[in-house]
């Protein structure tokens, strides 16, 4: 029983990691990291942020994100780094 359990607990974590890891491309990545900030009314300054993300609705440049937005963000970062991403 033991080594199914593991092998589930396995299988779980890829589904957990597998979306920054199989992203297309670095600008879905960039998109995906942003969609975030968007979402909690991050006010973009960059003219691709800009462009993709509506202002109309922002209120902060310093956004409280949830642990798990804090961790997915953190996740996505990593997964640009290693890429060497240079989106925006």
């Amino acid at each position: 029983m033991k080594p199914m359990i593991f092998a589930a607990g396995l299988v779980t974590s890829l589904f957990v990691l597998t979306p920054a890891a199989s992203a297309a491309s670095c600008w879905d990545l960039w998109y995906e990291r942003n969609a975030i900030y968007d979402a909690n009314g991050f006010c973009f300054s960059t003219s691709l942020g800009k462009r993709t993300f509506d202002n109309s609705d922002c209120w902060t440049k310093n956004p409280e994100l949830s642990q798990w937005e804090q961790r997915r963000v953190a996740q996505i970062q990593a997964e640009e780094r290693r890429r060497g991403c240079k989106v925006n």
